[in-house]
C-alpha cells in the first residue's frame, strides 16, 4: 500500500503565543502533515512538491527525510520556502503575512503525474495547486482524495468533483440538513465518500447509501489544533487502504487527531 501527497509545503512561524513573543516554528502544509501521519501509521508515503533553496527548505527536507517519506519527487526551487506568520491566542490562530515563495510557480510535470499515479491513492488540498493534474491521475485508475478545508463554496469544489473519490470538508457547525444535503450531493454526482468534520463535535460521512457519525476522543489538554484536520484525513485514508469500514476509518481519524492536538506541532514526533 502506497500513498502520494501532491501539493504544498511551508513553514508556520508563531510570532506570539498568548501575547508572548516566541518565534516558534515547524515544517507543515496539508500534504506534509497528512503524509507524515500516514507514514507513522505504516503506510509508505511520498510527497510531491517544491521547497526553497534556503535554510527553511533544507530544514523541510531534513525533517521529512527523518520521518521516512519518499522525497524522490520533492524538488528544490530557486527561491524562498513558503512561510506563514501567525499568533496563537489560547486555541485561536490569527494568520498574519503569508509569503508564497517558490510555491507561486510550482509545476507538476509528466514525470510527477506518472509517479503519483503509481500509488494506491493520491491526496491533495485546496491550496496544493495540483487540481490541473487530477484528470490525468484519475485516468490512470488511481484513487484521489481532496481536502477542501472550510471553503464549501470554493470553485474547486465543483471543478474537481469529477476526479475526486474522497472529499473532506470542514464545517463550523454540526450535523444539520444543510451539510447532509451537501455531502449527499457529492456522492450522487460521483464521489465515493464525502466527509464533514465538525471540530470538537465529531464528523459525519456519507458513502452514497448511508450516513455514519463519529465522535471525538476526549483529551486532557488541547495545546494547538493545527494539523487536527490533516491528521484526521491521514487516519481515514489509512483505514481505507487497509480495507476498513467507513466507521473504522473515522475512528482512526479521530484517534490520531486527538493525539496531534495535544502537542504544539502538526504531528506527534514520538509514537
Amino acid at each position: 500500500m502506497k500513498a502520494a501527497m501532491i501539493g504544498d509545503n511551508c513553514i508556520d512561524e508563531y510570532v506570539r503565543v498568548d501575547g508572548q513573543v516566541v518565534h516558534r516554528r515547524y515544517p507543515t502544509g496539508n500534504c506534509v502533515d497528512t503524509g507524515v501521519n500516514l507514514q507513522k501509521m505504516g503506510i509508505q508515503t511520498s510527497v510531491i512538491s517544491t521547497t526553497g533553496n534556503d535554510a527553511d527548505g533544507k530544514w523541510m527536507i531534513e525533517s521529512l527525510t527523518r520521518e521516512g517519506l519518499d522525497l524522490s519527487h520533492f524538488k528544490i526551487g530557486n527561491g524562498k520556502t513558503a512561510i506563514t506568520y501567525m499568533d496563537l491566542n489560547g486555541n485561536d490562530r490569527v494568520h498574519g503575512e503569508y509569503i508564497e515563495g517558490v510555491l507561486e510557480h510550482i509545476v507538476f510535470d509528466e514525470d510527477d503525474i506518472a509517479f503519483a499515479s503509481s500509488h494506491d491513492i493520491v491526496h491533495t488540498a485546496l491550496w496544493g495547486k495540483a487540481e490541473n493534474v487530477l484528470p490525468k491521475i484519475r485516468k490512470s485508475g488511481c484513487r484521489i482524495s481532496f481536502d477542501y478545508a472550510d471553503r464549501l463554496d470554493h470553485p474547486l469544489v465543483e471543478s474537481t468533483l469529477p476526479y475526486v473519490d474522497y472529499g473532506f470538508y470542514s464545517y463550523h457547525k454540526e450535523r444539520d440538513p444543510f451539510i447532509e444535503a451537501f455531502l449527499k450531493d457529492k456522492t450522487d454526482r460521483g464521489m465515493k465518500i464525502a466527509v464533514a468534520t465538525f471540530g470538537d463535535k465529531g464528523s459525519l460521512a456519507y458513502d452514497g447509501t448511508s450516513f455514519t457519525e463519529c465522535g471525538v476522543r476526549k483529551v486532557d489538554h488541547v495545546v494547538n489544533t493545527v494539523g487536527a484536520g490533516d491528521s484526521y484525513i491521514a487516519g481515514f485514508l489509512c483505514g481505507l487502504l487497509k480495507g476498513e469500514s467507513v466507521a473504522q476509518c473515522m475512528e482512526r481519524g479521530a484517534k490520531i487527531s486527538a493525539e496531534v492536538i495535544q502537542v504544539f506541532e502538526p504531528w506527534v514526533v514520538a509514537r
